[in-house]
């Protein structure tokens, strides 16, 4: 009797999301490539959905995780031992912030991150409620679902978080529904499964003054946008628009599980007191995971690849042209390509798995596909995967 395969046995025995998981086998990876079981190589055009910004298999971040794991790897539940690595990563993310964005608190995953600020909002500010926005996404936990800007993600679980409000992406006049009850907003500054949306130039700077205004706490969720993926380390520079805590993940990590929010020290010592012990996590800034995210963002930092990002996304606006497209835009190497049907979009996921693409779906914009390529891609690799998908759309 033959033995089942890889993928049967993937099918049987994970729990899984969805009735149709791309089902890809990957055996390794290195770089911008992905390698499937038989050798054959697809470039990965979503970095595991905005995670491996320097690539897969970095060797300065293996080398990192390599030295760790003989040191120690998890000792304590965090924040009970003092940890190097950990307070080197959060002296050298603090550098890099403005403002008073000066006390890390580490966590697992961008759920996670989104959770403790909402948290620590309501805490500070004694304030319940919480204002989010219209397709947004923010994680899958009970209080970031609370947050997420879709029903149909939502109405099987309810009731979730009270006090929940949401208002319309980019629109000026909603702000005034921030008022002197509200805790915190909870805002992508680029809203990602929306499909890359923008905000007008001055929209921030808005939502900014109405949170002064109201004495609201305004938290960025920069779980997707984080570490280079728009052009500067963070997106919110681009509007020079400094939020009073801070989520990010998922790139964070170099590869690694690893979240944060980040405050300041003044807001984030509410969890110290009534109760102690405000905000608990066992594996949060694991000692391994930490390793890695230092290395990776000494390495954003040293090697200038966020001034090049701008550059490399530039060649895909230009030259992504074929009829099938109805419009291509972005910020930076976070990049919506928009067709007229999901199915269309739908099939070209499939095709680029057969042909030597990773690509990925928007969940609020489902005719639209992503390109969100490892920073370190080379401009003739964007060149090669800008013929790959010329060449799917063709087989529409």
């Amino acid at each position: 009797m033959q033995n089942p395969s890889m993928r049967n046995l993937f099918m049987q025995y994970l729990g899984l999301p969805s009735e149709a998981p791309m089902g890809f086998e990957a055996s390794r990876a290195d770089g911008v490539f992905i390698y499937n079981k038989d050798g054959e190589k697809f470039y990965d055009l979503v970095s595991g959905v905005s995670v491996s910004n320097l690539g897969h298999q970095h060797p300065e971040i293996v080398q990192a995780v390599k030295d760790q794991i003989d040191k120690h790897m998890h000792l304590m539940v965090y924040g009970e031992f003092v940890q190097p690595v950990q307070v080197e990563l959060a002296e050298l993310l603090i550098e890099n912030l403005a403002g008073n964005l000066n006390s890390v608190y580490f966590v697992n995953s961008g759920s996670e991150a989104i959770e403790g600020a909402m948290k620590l909002a309501k805490r500070y500010t004694g304030r319940s409620e919480i204002i989010a926005f219209k397709n947004a996404y923010h994680g899958s936990t009970h209080g970031a679902l609370s947050l997420l800007g879709d029903e149909t993600f939502k109405r099987n679980y309810r009731p979730l978080l009270p006090d929940i409000r949401q208002l319309r992406f980019n629109v000026k006049e909603d702000l005034q529904q921030i008022t002197g009850k509200t805790a915190a907003v909870v805002l992508e500054p680029i809203q990602s499964e929306a499909g890359i949306c923008i905000p007008d130039d001055d929209y921030l700077r808005n939502l900014r003054q109405r949170c002064d205004e109201t004495g609201t706490l305004l938290v960025f969720d920069e779980i997707q946008t984080g570490f280079g993926r728009t052009g500067k380390l963070f997106a919110h520079e681009h509007w020079n628009v400094i939020p009073d805590i801070l989520c990010i993940a998922k790139a964070f990590g170099g590869g690694m599980p690893l979240g944060a929010f980040v405050a300041n020290k003044q807001v984030m010592d509410s969890f110290k007191t009534n109760p102690m012990l405000g905000h608990i996590t066992t594996f949060g800034g694991h000692p391994v995971s930490c390793a890695a995210a230092l290395a990776n963002l000494k390495i954003l930092l040293r090697d200038d690849l966020i001034s090049q990002v701008e550059a490399k996304a530039a060649l895909y606006f230009s030259h992504l042209k074929h009829p099938k497209i109805k419009k291509v835009w972005g910020k930076g190497l976070f990049i919506g390509i928009e067709l007229e049907t999901p199915e269309e979009a739908a099939k070209v996921m499939a095709i680029g798995v057969r042909i030597g693409f990773i690509t990925d779906l928007f969940l609020f914009k489902p005719n639209a596909f992503r390109i969100g390529a490892p920073l370190i891609i080379t401009e003739n690799q964007i060149m090669e995967t800008i013929k790959l998908i010329h060449q799917a759309l063709d087989e529409l």
